[in-house]
């Protein structure tokens, strides 16, 4: 029987964090792909800065300095854990491999956690709102025709939606600038940490030690031009309609923002229609084939948490 000591918890928490680490690298999260990480010092952040698309013009006079639209909208870093409690009749046994794959995939777990929080994020954009009062996925987001404000609103959509369609929904985004259409903010990155000492409640009175690790971090929406959710079936003429209208997207005052969609994304349930969309070289239309002109044109991506 191994005799608890601080040397051996020492060693213990030594090992537990190797796995950790191991189990970190083996995951491949996505959610970077179509969010930026915006790293955070308070218990919030204001996003002032969205609604405002920089631009150009031409300087004559005085430089015209552009307030940022204060939308007041704002994310909340909340606080995430997860624990493991190793028994100490397991360390005196010596029966300690039981917990080595479940330090491994609470280190993979870790990794992923993000996609966990920012790909449900699009799913949820046809019901949660965006910095302009709108829905994310909406039919009439505000659009100024001017650049000063002044003018009137016209309503702009980033939305198809087909009242016949049953299945899951798609996304096509324009992640090709250094701001994404979503947010990952991170307050505080995952550390693994350790209750050990003899003192602490959980050991003296269950002889239970505790490997964990916590963070603080919270997802929110970026500009929702670079966004356009679709509930219709995912077609080539579909395909076509959504990324024409995202081409096709004006800043205030009517200048044009140059949107260029790269990114499809689709639950695993389209996965097999998307990829067949994207890489086939040929489809047949009545009795002839015609070449697939989206061939190669997206990158797709199918999330495990969408």
């Amino acid at each position: 029987m191994a005799i608890v000591t601080p040397a051996l918890l020492k060693s213990l928490f030594t090992g537990y964090h190797t796995f950790f680490q191991k189990g970190l690298g083996m995951a491949r999260p996505q959610y970077n792909k179509i969010a930026t990480v915006i790293q955070s010092s308070t218990a919030s952040n204001t996003y002032g800065w969205l609604g405002q698309w920089p631009g150009f013009r031409e300087w004559v006079g005085d430089r015209v300095i552009k307030n940022m639209e204060s939308h007041g909208y704002q994310i909340l870093n909340k606080a995430f854990e997860s624990t493991v409690g190793v028994k100490r009749t397991h360390i005196e046994d010596d029966n300690l491999g039981i917990y080595a794959p479940m330090m491994e995939e609470m280190g993979r777990a870790t990794a992923v956690f993000p996609d966990e929080l920012v790909f449900p994020l699009l799913k949820s954009g046809f019901h949660s709102e965006c910095y302009d009062g709108q829905y994310f996925f909406d039919t009439d987001h505000p659009v100024n025709r001017q650049m000063d404000g002044q003018g009137e609103d016209i309503s702009v959509s980033n939305v198809l939606i087909d009242a016949n369609y049953t299945g899951d929904a798609w996304y096509l985004l324009d992640t090709s600038r250094a701001l994404k259409p979503l947010i990952y903010q991170e307050r505080k990155k995952p550390q693994f940490i350790r209750m050990t000492q003899e003192e602490d409640e959980a050991v003296f009175m269950r002889g239970e030690y505790r490997y964990g690790v916590d963070l603080r971090c919270n997802v929110g929406f970026g500009f929702w031009q670079m966004a356009y959710g679709v509930k219709a079936p995912l077609t080539l003429d579909n395909l076509w309609t959504v990324y024409s209208h995202m081409r096709g997207f004006k800043a205030d005052g009517g200048r044009p923002l140059g949107i260029k969609p790269k990114m499809l994304v689709v639950p695993t349930a389209l996965e097999k229609q998307a990829t067949q969309l994207l890489e086939r070289e040929l489809f047949v239309e009545g009795s002839d084939p015609v070449s697939n002109e989206l061939k190669g044109k997206f990158e797709l991506v199918v999330p495990d948490y969408l």
